[in-house]
């Protein structure tokens, strides 16, 4: 039986409110259909139309949208804790593809088990939502990052809001954090080409900030990345509204 306390997402949520014995429960609940898959193989199609969403157990995910000319734009990307496929159960089809990076686990949930989690714990509803609330800020700061910042400062804003993304799971620090992504995936999430990418972080070593090598990202100098992506975690840490 796994440790629901030590859970990616009871994690995520606790950093909003304490969670109670009863509201630990049912997120164990919701944890019972737990399933492994494959990478490089869709979890969710775009345009399919299923009543379920996924939690997120192990492993990073690339959320996805196929354009008209069969080209993909990179959307996002998930990590442990994150809920998948969330909107397809709330709009009944999801408007983009997840696929898996690495071989992942996931918590299959019925939109039914959602909803009657949600009735039963009205707190856990209002952390889910917060949590969900959170992603988006992160989807809108993308958006000012690709029509506002330069390339250097693109890339330090993205690799900062992994690493305090990561951190809120156990799974980061100000020292760095295990990343699988490849320059082709960085290319495509922050509108650049691979040989820019390159050039880039090639830039950003030499100038002892920050070194991403054998899928680990260094944080060399922490305080003057910062500066240099001009980070306010302001949009990860939105107020807290206080919860009876």
């Amino acid at each position: 039986m796994m440790n629901i306390a030590a859970s990616p997402l009871t994690k995520k949520l606790s950093a909003f409110v304490a969670l109670s014995e009863t509201e630990l429960a049912v997120l164990e609940r919701l944890h019972q259909r737990r399933k492994s898959f494959s990478a490089g193989r869709d979890l969710v199609h775009q345009g399919q139309s299923e009543q379920a969403a996924y939690i997120l157990a192990s492993g990073w995910v690339v959320s996805y949208k196929i354009q008209a000319d069969g080209s993909r734009q990179i959307v996002d990307f998930q990590i442990p804790g994150d809920f998948l496929g969330l909107r397809s159960v709330l709009l009944h089809t999801s408007d983009h593809g997840i696929e898996p990076l690495v071989d992942i686990e996931a918590a299959e949930v019925m939109a039914s088990d959602l909803l009657q989690a949600f009735a039963e714990t009205p707190r856990l509803a209002t952390a889910i939502l917060w949590a969900v609330s959170r992603d988006e800020a992160m989807v809108v700061e993308h958006l000012v990052g690709l029509g506002r910042r330069d390339a250097d400062a693109r890339m330090a804003h993205f690799l900062l809001e992994l690493g305090a993304r990561l951190s809120l799971v156990g799974m980061g620090s100000k020292a760095g954090y295990a990343c699988p992504l490849t320059q082709y995936h960085l290319a495509d999430a922050l509108g650049l080409s691979a040989i820019h990418v390159n050039r880039v972080l090639r830039k950003l070593r030499e100038d002892a900030l920050v070194t991403f090598r054998d899928g680990l990202v260094t944080f060399d100098d922490y305080g003057r990345l910062i500066e240099l992506a001009d980070f306010d975690p302001a949009y990860l840490d939105q107020a807290r509204p206080l919860l009876p």
